[in-house]
């Protein structure tokens, strides 16, 4: 491979782009020559094929099966893959031709090549609506004429070369479209990194001949992923044969990565459009080595249904048994798809993926992000976890980690996660400039360092306590107890209380009268009292409520008026008295005693306990609690230790349980980087501060002086 070949041609192309400058923006200049650059080379393949195929394409029948024409040309036209084009047209002759028809001559040769080829053209790199913008701004002609001008024909560019040279023209591109890099490009440290890690230890899988090891990648956007993990396994060992599959939603990005393929001689049939997380195009298959940059953060609402729906209706017999993840955020949707996908051989598969930090602890016990860490923490699925360094990405300057996933650990590390903080300044270096939000990038001996931490699986042991740790996959899990403390209320009837009292519910179902005459009880009764029981101010209550309701049922003494008057008055006192019977309710917790003690009562740690019914005691929502226990430890002797010797009056409420074995609390998982790499940096001592300042005063000092002189 001629590396001189590699980048002549990558600076002969970028001039190319250079033709755009002013009509299109910079962000453009990629979804334009990149399409182009493809179209070349296919030219260049089915140059020495290209009459062949018109002759035999001119006798076949018209009503031959679609299929059986694709697989008859493609074997004429010898490009690998299912590949022609039936146009009369080539790069040559289009050249030859009347300037002002080369775009309706352009979309001739566009539409004359094999279905599958003449969808990524058209459909995906829209390069019909392309070909009209050059045009229209003139520049047309003149780039074509010197894409006619670059020599990639296969016997001057090998596909490897090819390959390279497409990858280093994304690269540029996306360096240069801050409005879009890093969307569907990761960095390459971060990718050989991944590849490192994945293949760290797999020498003897790797070797011989004859061996063939499928890659896939799920989220494939333009390949780059792929093509690396193929490219360190072939440096490996030259003799394997790299099978790769992969699915990608963005068409612009699936069309780069199909194309990718088609220019290496890759079956690009292996690359499919669309949704994997609703439409998986490789069900049913398995592979060797997976990896993928799943977008962060991403909402899935708008195609959840049918995920609902396989995770309800298959369990564990589809992809999603172990839990939904919050809809916000589908990251952990592509890591149950990988998993599977994992191999049930003697070798198993191995996993890679680059994720933000949500993954890692978000979700309480029995959520759905818990109960997929659990699940995978519990089948022994993790090997390792790498914290890398912050501001790597194009688009993001935020914490990401790469999981290590296998289903046939070797020995040492089954039943292990090895944690790796790789974030801090012995694995980054800065860029002497920055692209979008990337300001540090990983270098090749700090990539080296990292891939060897984990390789030889090194740990405190071995001198890398502060950056390795190992720990058992129980240590993850922690079970939610719930710590109740007794409410305790003390009661004041106060002018505020009785005011909100009026605007109850409950005691708006009472006359304008009926409301005076209670709150006037209650003010007169009640007033200026403090109770330090919830009893005794509901026993205190039902005295004035009683005496109250003894007064308004008395007989009148003597005649006031007419009988008819007195009856009245008599059947008023008597509905007021059942009036109060029903606010009272016998001492029940009637609508209104709910609120008169939520109004009128306050929580005060010297007030009496109250208890319920049965005598036990009521627990205060304020004063709630959960603590997380380690798994590995009881929770009552956890609570005897941590909570009972701080609050004597606590309990654990042993009800609150999603667990059928009896058991207590809530089971959760989740992995806290910072629980355990955190490092205390103690604060400056104040002398040194004080100095530092009185030095800063005096250089202000100086330079007003400076001034004012």
């Amino acid at each position: 491979m001629s590396q001189d070949t590699i980048n002549n041609n990558a600076t002969f192309i970028w001039s190319i782009a250079e033709l755009l400058r002013g009509d299109f923006k910079q962000s453009e200049y990629g979804k334009i020559v990149l399409p182009l650059t493809i179209l070349r080379r296919l030219d260049c393949l089915l140059e020495n094929t290209k009459q062949a195929v018109l002759d035999t394409a001119s006798g076949l029948p018209e009503e031959m099966d679609e299929q059986m024409r694709m697989t008859i040309l493609s074997e004429i036209a010898a490009a690998g893959g299912q590949i022609y084009n039936t146009s009369q047209f080539t790069f040559a002759t289009l050249r030859q031709q009347d300037a002002g028809q080369l775009r309706s001559n352009l979309v001739d040769y566009l539409t004359g090549f094999s279905p599958n080829v003449r969808d990524i053209f058209i459909e995906k790199f829209k390069l019909t609506e392309i070909l009209k913008d050059l045009d229209d701004k003139g520049s047309l002609w003149m780039v074509f004429d010197k894409f006619c001008q670059l020599a990639i024909h296969p016997e001057k560019v090998s596909n490897l070369e090819m390959g390279y040279l497409f990858e280093e023209l994304i690269r540029r591109f996306s360096e240069i479209s801050n409005e879009t890099a890093g969307e569907h490009f990761t960095p390459r440290e971060v990718v050989r990194l991944l590849v490192d890690l994945l293949l760290a230890n797999d020498d003897e899988a790797l070797s011989g001949k004859g061996i063939i090891r499928r890659v896939y990648d799920p989220a494939c956007g333009t390949g780059g992923m792929l093509s690396v993990a193929e490219e360190a396994m072939k440096e490996f060992n030259s003799a394997l044969n790299v099978d790769l599959f992969g699915q990608e939603l963005n068409g612009e990005s699936f069309a780069i990565c199909k194309s990718d393929m088609m220019v290496k001689g890759h079956d690009a049939s292996r690359i499919a459009y669309g949704n994997t997380l609703t439409d998986d195009a490789h069900e049913g298959e398995t592979f060797h080595y997976m990896l993928s940059n799943p977008p962060y953060g991403v909402d899935w609402k708008k195609y959840a249904a049918p995920i609902r729906e396989e995770a309800e209706d298959l369990g564990f017999d589809g992809r999603f048994g172990a839990g939904l993840p919050r809809i916000s955020d589908g990251q952990l949707l592509f890591v149950q798809h990988m998993v599977s996908k994992m191999r049930d051989d003697e070798k198993g598969s191995r996993v890679g993926i680059v994720m933000n930090g949500s993954p890692l602890f978000t979700g309480g016990p029995g959520s759905g992000e818990s109960e997929i860490r659990r699940w995978l923490l519990e089948n022994d699925l993790v090997e390792a976890i790498i914290a890398l360094p912050t501001d790597i990405f194009y688009n993001t300057g935020i914490q990401t980690y790469i999981w290590i996933l296998s289903n046939r650990k070797p020995e040492q590390r089954r039943g292990k996660v090895q944690l790796i903080d790789a974030s801090g300044e012995r694995f980054w270096q800065s860029m002497r400039k920055s692209l979008g939000s990337k300001r540090r990038a990983i270098g090749d001996d700090a990539r080296a360092e990292i891939v060897r931490i984990y390789g030889e699986f090194l740990n405190g042991t071995a001198g890398y306590g502060d950056v390795s740790k190992t720990f058992d996959t129980t240590d993850f899990g922690y079970r939610e107890i719930r710590v109740e403390r007794p409410l305790r209320l003390k009661f004041e009837v106060t002018e505020e209380g009785l005011n909100r009292l009026s605007g109850s519910k409950a005691f708006k179902k009472l006359s304008q009268l009926e409301r005076s005459d209670v709150i006037d009880t209650l003010k007169d009764d009640l007033a200026g009292q403090v109770f330090m029981s919830r009893d005794a101010f509901l026993t205190a209550m039902e005295e004035a409520f009683e005496r109250f309701k003894a007064m308004t049922t008395k007989t009148p003494g003597k005649t006031v008026g007419p009988a008819t008057l007195q009856e009245n008055v008599s059947q008023a006192m008597e509905h007021m008295a059942e009036s109060i019977d029903t606010l009272f309710g016998g001492r029940k917790k009637t609508s209104f005693l709910k609120e008169a003690i939520a109004i009128f009562g306050e929580t005060d740690p010297e007030a009496e306990i109250c208890f319920d019914s049965k005598g036990r005691p009521e627990p205060d929502p304020k004063l709630r609690d959960n603590e997380l226990v380690p798994l590995s430890e009881d929770w009552l002797d956890y609570f005897k230790r941590e909570v009972r010797p701080f609050v004597s009056d606590a309990w654990v409420d042993e009800n609150h349980t999603d667990q059928t074995d009896g058991g207590v609390g809530r089971v959760g998982f989740e992995i806290n980087f910072n629980r355990y790499f955190y490092q205390y940096i103690p604060p400056r001592p104040l002398a040194e501060i004080d100095a530092e300042l009185k030095t800063l005063e005096a250089e202000i000092a100086g330079l007003l002086k400076e001034v004012v002189a």
